[in-house]
């Protein structure tokens, strides 16, 4: 296991293979299941998350294992709120024959590009825990998306690191803190928050600095900023500037926006970390312009070199910058500490670099590497809006 002397966290992943390396990590749902999860209120909350209007069709996507718990309570939700239940997917597995439809048969049926044009029909799809942005359901999802057709709920129930940065099981601590969550969020101040943060990103430089050595500064300008505050109706989606805009993630909590990438100038400092399979100390990065300009480490700088390399140009461009905002997932102050939701939590910063179109930036290549910072102070034009990793607004 990876140990870090700093605050600043770390994931990374190429999109596509480690999509798949994710899902062999990510515990099942069954697993995270305990007398104390209230499933039938889980499927009740998203399903009034979606603001379903009556006849809208609802897909289910999942792998069967991991979602069985929730597949009927959701599809009774979905038919009880007025909308057309068109069953559940099982990717990389064989569906139970209850979550069969004359509609899943139909697309089983089907491929590229006819999946696409048969999604389309589709207002709403629910990515379920197991599955992946690389299965093909999804990703024939994602294309119907980038179009500007339907929308999407992520509810992954997983995506819990340590304090090191490693994906950790979705344990029955961890579903009581998600649960809490979703179900308990006051979604209306959630989004007042993110809309005063949006709109003070757009104003002025945003400044993002850690004890460990981080200094970057950026300008957001009218880039998309999309405000994750668990909004997932068709109104909502309707006014989407870019693909997230479409993917709603239940738990909700984060602000993420691609910088202008001219903007980028400044250091990444990073805590221990791996890179192209080797443990990595003392590294920091410069930028000019949202490019990697400078690379200093005291040893493991043909590492670093070799996975930057392997993700191609768009590797060395500055990717998203992201801060949470939902106080039911902060890091805990007492027990044990750890990231919940993929830093959807109060005062955790994720600085990441590669691939930004889904987010509405100019940076292709498909390379991703998420890094976490729970120890940040992120400063707005003359507001600090973060303190050493908690929120002051």
């Amino acid at each position: 296991m990876l140990r870090s002397v700093s605050n600043a966290r770390f994931s990374s992943r190429l999109l596509g293979s480690a999509f798949s390396l994710l899902a062999l990590m990510r515990p099942t749902m069954a697993d995270a299941q305990t007398e104390s999860t209230d499933w039938r209120a889980v499927a009740a909350k998203i399903v009034e998350r979606m603001g379903l209007v009556r006849g809208e069709r609802v897909l289910l996507a999942g792998v069967a294992g991991e979602s069985d718990a929730l597949v009927p309570l959701l599809r009774a939700a979905i038919r009880a709120a007025g909308a057309t239940d068109l069953g559940a997917v099982a990717e990389r597995s064989t569906p139970p024959p209850e979550w069969t439809t004359e509609f899943t048969r139909g697309l089983s049926e089907r491929s590229e590009p006819s999946s696409d044009e048969y999604l389309r029909t589709v207002d709403v799809a629910v990515m379920l825990p197991g599955l992946t942005a690389s299965d093909p359901v999804y990703a024939s999802m994602q294309r119907v998306l980038r179009g500007g057709r339907g929308r999407t709920v992520h509810f992954h129930w997983a995506g819990a690191y340590d304090l090191d940065g490693v994906l950790m099981a979705t344990t029955p601590d961890v579903a009581r803190v998600y649960q809490h969550a979703l179900l308990d969020t006051d979604y209306g101040a959630l989004a007042a928050r993110q809309r005063t943060l949006a709109a003070a990103l757009r104003a002025g430089v945003v400044r993002v600095v850690t004890p460990a050595g981080t200094d970057l500064r950026f300008r957001v300008g009218d880039r998309p900023v999309t405000m994750q505050d668990g909004d997932a109706s068709a109104a909502r989606a309707a006014r989407g500037r870019n693909l997230i805009d479409r993917e709603v993630e239940l738990p909700a909590g984060a602000v993420r926006v691609a910088p202008l990438e001219e903007t980028v100038e400044g250091t990444i400092a990073f805590p221990p970390s791996v890179w192209a399979g080797q443990r990595i100390e003392g590294l920091v990065l410069a930028f000019s312009r949202g490019q990697i300009t400078d690379i200093r480490v005291g040893a493991g700088r043909d590492a670093v070199e070799r996975e930057l390399a392997s993700g191609g140009n768009g590797a060395r461009r500055f990717r998203e910058f992201v801060l949470g905002l939902n106080p039911l997932l902060a890091i805990p102050t007492v027990g044990s500490r750890w990231i919940p939701y993929y830093g959807y939590g109060a005062g955790v910063v994720r600085l990441s670099l590669g691939d930004n179109t889904e987010l509405g930036g100019m940076v292709t290549g498909g390379y991703v590497r998420w890094n976490f910072f729970t120890d940040a102070t992120v400063t707005v034009g003359n507001d600090v809006w973060v303190r050493d990793g908690r929120t002051m607004r």
